[in-house]
């Protein structure tokens, strides 16, 4: 009986090993070399964007200093308070003395994504601060990204062209850009957001799928838009997209209930989402882009109501009377003022023309010169026009969809340096699928060994292995001259340190350059926690966020008014700009304040023998004197300000640019940095604090001054 029981024991074992075997997954060699492919893409964009790391963990640029705080109230005062967050009612505070109504004037998005998950890691027992998640977050959405992208590409021509582009986006020099170590910014979800909507958008509207898949499809386009409506700003972008695509396939006859159901089910559930983000409200339904939206719906209906209609009489007089009513209800609507056009940001981006002195003032907002395109997408500019041909050639929804991508993202790119991001996704995809086309003919030649008749034969000898090989050959080389050698762009995108450990400019140092951190130490640890402290608007989040003391202006730059105002007083003597400041305190002591503005902050870049560099503030005082001139003091004529030489080029500061305020704080700190007798005096102003750090790369020296303000 023991024996017996042992042997069926032992035959049970076996069975039960016999039954896990059955369970393996089969999975085909193709299968098994894509999936391979795919994870070193992924593991290759997220490695090439942590290269910054070596400079420490810091947040780069100056946006994701004010993301980073609204993730950081959110998880210490909870969710909930954001919405009522306005930002004057403690310290430190931003745009004093009036502060900042932070849920009408940003997006919730992505500090609720960070912050969400900051919790969950830490409930999981992860170890890892706030401050180290957003800083390897860009990093982490950008692997998403180039997933969702390989899908995309799949669905637009098979599993190579999701390869291809999951490739050239995981190197663009733009989207690295973007997302590297402590860019923690909304592109890092927009991006994310954007191609996952076009995803499942697309999907949804396909004829042949099932309404059940479809009504998934759309509810997941409609959330992934509403995300993106809730995180980032340029989220008009895909949803005016969605319209003209809709609009297209209107015109070339393809309506379908499906396209009707799809797409009222994704606009319904995205506006939903888009009216409960405080910055945009209710009346974003309003704006032009969403009655535009509307308006195409309701031609949906239209295109439906006509089926019904059996003779052309009065198919002609329904399409009449239509179109009449949705004129005089435009006309209607716009007439009492219930229409909204496009705010200015979006009306600059149509037309560069419009842009004011304090829009062109951000480097990343002026048109692109074609080259610097190229020297962004490298041999990959020259197949964007092939993708567009395959794509017109082949006009399925999917391609119609492609194109409006490729067209616009090409327009917008050439009109704002910053929304080469967004040809960023459309290039990849465009490349992928010219390079897999034009291939394609040439793999399956050699791949195959067909029976060439004697009529075949004259191609044959042109178009035979030989020319095949040769011609993936090329492919390559180009592809490796692009993507590897020499010094390709976006490996110097990606080794680039952040922006506070460079010092605020455009170097790479071999080290950490401690001068604004060391600065903004010195801020937070000695100044009083009461102080206000004036600069221009470039270094506003940093001296909230990192020195932890009240700024008057800062990178969100919608108090234009004020800026003019800091502008007005850096072009000042110190007797004006005392005045100017008087000014605030006034109002400050209005508002129930008490605290006057203590201090003043300059940045200014020299090398070694002195000589202006011209990445501080000794470059940006242009600015100063257009952007206060632009507003309310057009008497402030920058040409005043220096002296010019016979060609226009300029040679000097005049007589009245040596007494503005600006020039006597940055020549004084210059001067005893270099450990000169500073030729400059000052009557309003005590030097508090200069940053002692050594020249960058032994040339250039970043030096950050604080001084005190004396009132009479």
């Amino acid at each position: 009986m023991v024996k017996i029981g042992k042997l069926l024991s032992r035959e049970r074992l076996v069975k039960a090993l016999k039954s896990f075997g059955a369970l393996r997954f089969r999975v085909s060699h193709s299968s098994l070399v894509v999936a391979s492919l795919l994870s070193l893409i992924l593991l290759l964009a997220f490695l090439i964007r942590i290269l910054p790391m070596r400079w420490g963990t810091y947040l780069s640029e100056f946006d994701p200093y004010f993301q980073y705080r609204m993730a950081k109230n959110m998880v210490e005062d909870g969710f909930f308070s954001w919405a009522s967050w306005h930002d004057s009612t403690g310290w430190p505070m931003s745009w004093y003395p009036y502060g900042r109504n932070v849920p009408s004037t940003s997006y919730p998005g992505l500090p609720f994504t960070a912050a969400s998950l900051y919790l969950v890691s830490n409930a999981l027992g992860v170890p890892i601060t706030l401050l180290e998640l957003c800083v390897v977050f860009p990093a982490v959405m950008a692997v998403l990204t180039c997933l969702v992208m390989f899908f995309l590409g799949k669905d637009f021509g098979g599993k190579m062209v999701g390869l291809f582009s999951a490739l050239f986006l995981a190197l663009n020099a733009s989207y690295i850009g973007r997302t590297s170590w402590g860019f923690f910014d909304d592109e890092t979800v927009g991006i994310f957001a954007l191609l996952l909507f076009m995803f499942f958008f697309l999907r949804s509207v396909e004829t042949e799928r099932s309404l059940r898949g479809s009504l998934t499809y759309a509810l997941a386009a409609g959330l992934s838009l509403g995300y993106l409506f809730a995180s980032w700003g340029a989220a008009r972008y895909p949803m005016g997209m969605a319209i003209v695509f809709v609009f297209a396939l209107l015109l070339f006859r393809r309506y379908s209930s499906r396209l009707l159901f799809s797409y009222s089910t994704t606009f319904g559930i995205a506006l939903f989402m888009a009216v409960n983000v405080p910055r945009l409200g209710f009346g974003f339904l309003s704006d032009s882009s969403v009655l535009a939206a509307l308006g195409v719906f309701v031609l949906l209906c239209a295109y439906a109501g006509v089926h019904y209609i059996k003779t052309t009489k009065m198919k002609t007089v329904f399409v009449l009377v239509f179109f009449a009513f949705c004129a005089f209800s435009f006309l209607m609507l716009s007439w009492l003022g219930y229409v909204s056009p496009l705010t200015s940001k979006y009306v600059y981006v149509l037309n560069p023309a419009t842009r004011p002195a304090f829009v062109q003032s951000v480097q990343e907002h002026r048109p692109a010169a074609w080259g610097s395109l190229y020297y962004d997408l490298g041999i990959g500019a020259f197949f964007i026009p092939v993708g567009l041909f395959f794509a017109v050639r082949n006009p399925t929804d999917r391609n119609v969809f492609l194109i409006i991508f490729g067209l616009t993202s090409i327009y917008f790119a050439g009109s704002m340096i910053r929304l080469t991001l967004l040809l960023a996704p459309a290039v990849s995809l465009l490349w992928a699928l010219a390079l897999v086309q034009l291939l394609r003919p040439f793999i399956t030649i050699l791949k195959e060994v067909p029976a060439i008749s004697r009529r075949k034969r004259r191609f044959a000898a042109h178009v035979g292995k030989e020319f095949s090989g040769a011609l993936l050959i090329v492919m390559f080389l180009l592809l490796t001259f692009t993507l590897v050698l020499p010094n390709p762009r976006f490996f110097g995108q990606a080794d680039t340190p952040p922006t506070i450990a460079a010092a605020s400019i455009p170097v790479k140092p071999d080290d950490t350059t401690p001068d604004w951190i060391d600065t903004l130490a010195w801020m937070r640890e000695n100044l009083p926690p009461d102080a206000v402290v004036a600069s221009w608007w470039d270094y506003g989040y940093w001296i909230t966020v990192w020195g932890n003391k009240t700024s008057l202006a800062d990178n969100g730059t919608f108090n234009t008014t004020q800026i003019a105002e800091i502008g007005y007083m850096f072009m000042s003597n110190e007797t004006e700009a005392i005045k100017v400041f008087e000014k605030f305190n006034r109002n400050a002591e209005r508002l129930g304040f008490d605290s006057n503005v203590s201090h003043v902050l300059v940045f200014t870049t020299f090398d070694t023998n002195g000589q202006d560099v011209g990445f501080g503030d000794e470059g940006k005082w242009r600015w100063m004197a257009r952007i206060a001139a632009s507003r309310q003091y057009p008497f402030v004529n920058e040409t005043e300000y220096g002296v010019y030489d016979e060609q226009g080029r300029w040679a000097g500061w005049s007589e009245k640019g040596q007494d503005t305020v600006i020039y006597k704080l940055m020549t004084y700190g210059k001067e005893t940095r270099l450990g000169s007798p500073p030729s400059v005096t000052l009557t309003n102003f005590d030097l508090a604090y200069f940053s002692k750090g050594d020249p960058i790369q032994g040339q250039v020296y970043a030096l950050v001054c604080v001084y005190e303000v004396k009132y009479d």
